[in-house]
């Protein structure tokens, strides 16, 4: 059976990884710490994975490479009495993911777009890279085609501040079904309070 033109990008873009394409990584990522934390591209770095989070090369498609900084989060130490488990200095483990992260500063820095998906094209020891999808849901190409129209739906606005992109849907806990999965749903924290109002003894 023939390999199709994606699944060779793919594999060629799999091959950047290992030893073999060492110096072509390198080279990538040095120019990619030195641009904005925000910046468009004209063109996918891997069209096999934006074409399978959604993307079209037509006009309304926007693509822009995303830096975030890697690891938790860490505060000063308090100087004040505590002991070590309480003092919250590192470990500081944020809910939402990196990739989530570059999407909401993606459409920070697009407010007129929407964000449709993302995904992972590098990391360093201090930065991940993310290239995110945007779509202009005004542009007549847009709204034209029945693939995209959706889009532009009310329901659709703000859409990756309220947890509907994959990264998002995944950090909501939709990813998981069956035993298991029975507190995912609505929300954790509606289950966390839920589950906290059952605990509540009444002292007569």
């Amino acid at each position: 059976m023939a390999e199709s033109a994606y699944s060779r990008m793919g594999r060629s873009f799999r091959a950047t990884l290992g030893d073999d394409g060492a110096a072509l990584r390198h080279e990538r990522l040095l120019t990619w710490r030195r641009e904005n934390t925000v910046t468009r591209v004209e063109h996918p770095v891997r069209l096999d994975r934006a074409r399978a989070v959604g993307y079209r090369a037509k006009e309304g498609f926007i693509v822009v490479r995303v830096r975030v900084r890697r690891g938790g989060q860490r505060h000063r130490a308090i100087i004040a009495g505590r002991r070590p488990k309480r003092k919250g200095i590192n470990r500081m483990t944020l809910a939402k993911s990196l990739k989530r992260i570059a999407e909401e500063r993606a459409q920070k820095h697009y407010p007129n777009l929407e964000v449709l998906n993302s995904y992972w094209v590098g990391e360093d020891g201090k930065e991940k890279f993310f290239e995110v999808i945007l779509v202009d849901v005004s542009h007549p190409s847009i709204v034209a085609d029945p693939k995209t129209e959706w889009m532009a739906a009310p329901t659709q606005k703000g859409r990756v501040y309220r947890g509907l992109t994959s990264a998002g849907r995944e950090s909501r806990g939709l990813r998981w079904k069956g035993k298991g999965a029975e507190r995912m749903r609505p929300s954790r924290t509606r289950n966390r309070r839920d589950t906290r109002r059952t605990q509540t003894k009444v002292i007569p």
